[in-house]
């Protein structure tokens, strides 16, 4: 069985109506991505960091999966399916997804100030009081700027074993994900869906200049052609 393995960003949620964090100005929501992304915003005001996030675990339980979140599950009736996401949403998983990695933490779990590995799940408002088992305060299970990503090297491994590349919603630009469609083998078919793709087709990379629900499918059918 052919191993599939999806690279996803905001675009790929964009359709579920999840704005992307950061807008043409800069901004998160209005705010300063230092302010609000950041172990320093953290610690300069953490109510206004528990607050931006709490709004931001609001509006995901208003959204539901996309239909190119459902046909990237769906395709694991066919292929094995790794799905590697830059995004802190679920709806991978609220879709079928089986095999999800999230690069960049999750939107649904929080963590010890203290511990990094003391983690749990997390569906309502985190406040200042709201403390681990050692009394800590818990923060969102996120990764800010300037912290390490301690799944990038699962990421790579995943990527090392790829038959397939899939890379939908995402520049790949921004550093350490952007790094990872160069683990995968040599010549291995690769396809990038975007809108406003920054690359063009060639070799084995054909670029699929689409949003996320029609691009997948068109993607879906090139696969089924090549078996």
């Amino acid at each position: 069985m052919k191993h599939i393995v999806v690279l996803t960003g905001a675009g790929m949620s964009a359709e579920s109506g999840i704005k992307t964090f950061r807008d043409a100005n800069g901004l998160w929501e209005g705010h300063d991505v230092m302010e609000v992304a950041t172990p320093e915003g953290f610690t300069a005001n953490p109510e206004l960091v528990l607050d931006f996030y709490n709004q931001r675990r609001r509006q995901l339980f208003e959204v539901t999966p996309n239909q190119a979140h459902v046909d990237l599950a769906n395709l694991e009736q066919d292929y094995k399916v790794t799905i590697v996401t830059q995004n802190v949403d679920d709806l991978h998983e609220r879709a079928g997804s089986t095999n999800v990695i999230h690069l960049h933490g999750e939107l649904l779990k929080v963590r010890s100030t203290k511990n990094h590995k003391a983690i749990r799940e997390w569906k309502t408002d985190l406040v200042l009081g709201d403390v681990c088992e050692n009394g800590h305060q818990l923060r969102p299970h996120i990764v800010w700027f300037g912290e390490d990503v301690p799944m990038i090297e699962k990421a790579v491994s995943i990527c090392e074993t790829a038959d397939i590349l899939v890379i939908i919603g995402t520049s790949m630009q921004v550093y350490p994900a952007a790094g990872l469609m160069h683990y995968v083998p040599e010549n291995t078919p690769t396809y990038f869906i975007d809108p406003k793709p920054s690359i063009a087709s060639h070799s084995n990379l054909t670029v699929i200049k689409n949003t996320a629900t029609v691009g997948v499918r068109k993607m879906i059918d090139l696969i089924n052609t090549t078996k």
